[in-house]
């Protein structure tokens, strides 16, 4: 009896639009579903929260999905001051609240401290794996794993917007960049705390996506 094919030899990549309250992998299986096929990975997960640019390679494409994976990216991202969380975005739980003193100068000279090659400690609430378990797991348990610090690059950082309690800042960075944890360091150097909004990637390599 023939073994019944498990999908089609569908190859290419999809630019996908991932869409705010559904995790990658789901958007990546709902794209497979929608084509029958018969391989298919995505190039570089994002948050739940995050909307954008998520390219789906399928069949002979996921060869190459590497290359997506290794390449700088480029985010629009919205952060509130004065409450930080346990997650760094707006998924978690408040977990401090203090007053807002900050100068547009001061947000000046300390978002240009992001600028360049630095060592970024990755958030627990990350997809990153340890002993192969993604960290969000160990992080919804309470348990604290040891994380390594990265190298990252942000190749730039604009300032687009300061009004009241939110920051609005457009960033290009290397692979491995954890927005949400600039967002945090950012609000402890400000002295108010901070979490990320909204963040939608709008690039990845040169595929572009319209910012909104």
């Amino acid at each position: 009896m023939a073994r019944r094919r498990k999908g089609r030899p569908v190859n290419g990549v999809i630019l996908l639009d991932k869409p705010t309250g559904i995790s990658s992998n789901d958007a990546l299986q709902k794209v497979k579903r929608i084509y029958f096929a018969e391989k298919a990975g995505h190039t570089g997960a994002l948050d739940p929260l995050a909307t954008g640019m998520l390219p789906i390679c399928l069949g002979e494409a996921t060869k190459f999905s590497q290359f997506l994976l290794d390449s700088d990216k480029r985010y629009r991202v919205i952060a509130k001051l004065g409450e930080r969380t346990n997650t760094s975005d707006s998924d978690g739980e408040v977990v401090e609240t203090r007053d807002i003193n900050v100068t547009p100068e001061f947000l000046d000279e300390c978002i240009d401290k992001f600028r360049g090659e630095s060592d970024q400690v990755p958030s627990m609430f990350s997809a990153l794996k340890y002993q192969g378990k993604p960290l969000y797991e160990y992080a919804r348990q309470g348990i604290e794993v040891p994380r390594e610090a990265r190298k990252i690059t942000v190749y730039e950082i604009v300032l687009h917007r300061f009004e009241g309690d939110e920051v609005e800042m457009e960033v290009h960075c290397s692979k491995g960049t954890y927005i949400r944890t600039i967002v945090d360091d950012l609000g402890e150097m400000l002295g108010c705390g901070a979490h990320v909004t909204m963040l939608r990637r709008t690039a990845v390599a040169k595929y572009l996506m319209r910012t909104w």
